[in-house]
């Protein structure tokens, strides 16, 4: 991990936290509103009930002025516009024909409703509404009638709580970004605290085991060179060789995630690194009796750091040669993949069945079959590949299929 990596994490914290908040208010908004627009909705069709109901009372209403205009977001806070109109009835006989119309309506408006009504008294029974004008139509002992109720207000009021609504949850996206931002710091506070512990660790480590190291391969050549060479002082230099190396591999793992932070990337051909790279491959391979195949593609280009493209050839194809099965083949491809590229290293590995292939990237794994010691390597290279394909927004896979092992790394 370094600090590229937690700057991302802290950017997924505020997308993920804001996510959520973000639905939490889409939620709990939306159901006030459908709450709202449901009681209103059942407020209306109780009004209609007990206009059918009182109608005998309700014939001698005064009028008052009616506006048909649609609302206006202007107007949402305007407390009087639910007192501009109140209700209609329409009554007919048993023939069908009118028998009067009262309530609160313009005289203006008085043809428009005998219209309407006309219209509706040729339907079914039941509630409805056009446009803000919800009605009722019910058949009566001597005849039917119609109710209407004017919802401007309602409207009103369901525009003014949507309104309030989205300019509180704006609002509080708005702080919730502002906090969430500042207390993003805190979130991945202790993962930056635990990165330096690991750098200073891992420096302090290496600079106190070099001197003990030395020490021993000091005694010990002073040993081989007064009583002559023997297995255990051989064993004693292999063995010290064998921490040094580790030491440096951990020294490598440090800088790698430092220089990470402050190399800048450009596009390059990854197809010429690749080539280069297995040909320096090619004599280790003909020493150990490995048939090394090339079957990368031309020119791949992609934004990225050449000695990063380098590093993860080299981890792959020293992996594959050390674990190749005896006069074996390794081979490597390479082809474009949309933005990005796709390198694929194989190797004979007919023991592989039962392996779990996805441990071969934890550090200092081995698979005691064959992963043994004798074969040199420190079990963190293919750590190191994973991590430079996570760099790259990518990913790296192990499959065994048919005696041969592939690890297949994706970039972006």
């Amino acid at each position: 991990m370094n600090n590229r990596t937690i700057e991302r994490i802290k950017k997924r914290f505020i997308g993920i936290a804001m996510l959520a908040i973000f639905l939490a208010m889409v939620f709990i908004g939306g159901a006030i509103l459908l709450t709202s627009f449901f009681v209103s909705r059942s407020a209306i069709r109780r009004g209609l009930d007990q206009l059918i109901l009182n109608e005998a009372y309700l014939k001698d209403r005064d009028l008052s002025e009616y506006y048909f205009d649609s609302p206006d977001i202007t107007d949402i806070f305007n407390t009087q516009v639910g007192d501009q109109a109140d209700f209609w009835l329409v009554r007919y006989d048993a023939e069908g024909q009118l028998l009067s119309v009262d309530g609160r309506y313009p005289g203006n408006s008085y043809t428009f409703f005998l219209g309407m009504a006309d219209e509706i008294k040729e339907g079914p029974e039941g509630y409805g509404r056009q446009g803000r004008i919800w009605y009722k139509y019910a058949d009566t002992l001597d005849g039917s009638i119609i109710a209407f109720i004017d919802t401007t207000g309602e409207i009103y009021a369901i525009n003014r709580l949507l309104f309030i609504t989205l300019i509180v949850c704006l609002a509080g996206l708005a702080v919730t970004f502002i906090l969430v931002t500042h207390f993003a710091d805190y979130a991945v506070a202790s993962e930056a605290e635990n990165l330096a512990k690991q750098k200073d660790f891992i420096t302090n480590a290496s600079h106190e085991l070099k001197t003990p190291l030395a020490v021993i391969r000091a005694n010990t050549e002073m040993s081989q060179m007064l009583n002559g060479e023997d297995e255990w002082s051989v064993s004693t230099m292999k063995q010290i060789d064998r921490m040094n190396g580790l030491i440096a591999n951990l020294v490598m793992i440090s800088k790698a995630q430092e220089l990470e932070d402050t190399r800048e990337m450009s596009e390059i051909d990854a197809g010429d690194i690749v080539n280069s790279t297995v040909k320096t491959f090619e004599p280790v391979a003909l020493q150990s009796g490995i048939t090394l195949e090339n079957k990368a593609s031309g020119k791949v280009t992609i934004t990225a750091d050449a000695s990063k493209i380098m590093q993860l050839t080299t981890i792959l194809l020293d992996n594959a040669i050390k674990y190749c099965d005896e006069n074996g083949t390794v081979r490597v491809e390479l082809v474009s993949q949309r933005k990005g590229l796709r390198l694929t290293v194989s190797n004979s590995y007919k023991d592989g069945a039962n392996v779990d292939c996805n441990k071969f990237f934890e550090r200092f794994y081995r698979e005691d079959k064959s992963h043994n010691i004798d074969k040199g390597g420190y079990g963190i290279g293919l750590s190191i590949a994973e991590n430079i394909c996570r760099q790259y927004n990518g990913d790296i896979r192990a499959a065994w299929k048919n005696g041969e092992i592939s690890f297949t790394c994706t970039l972006h």
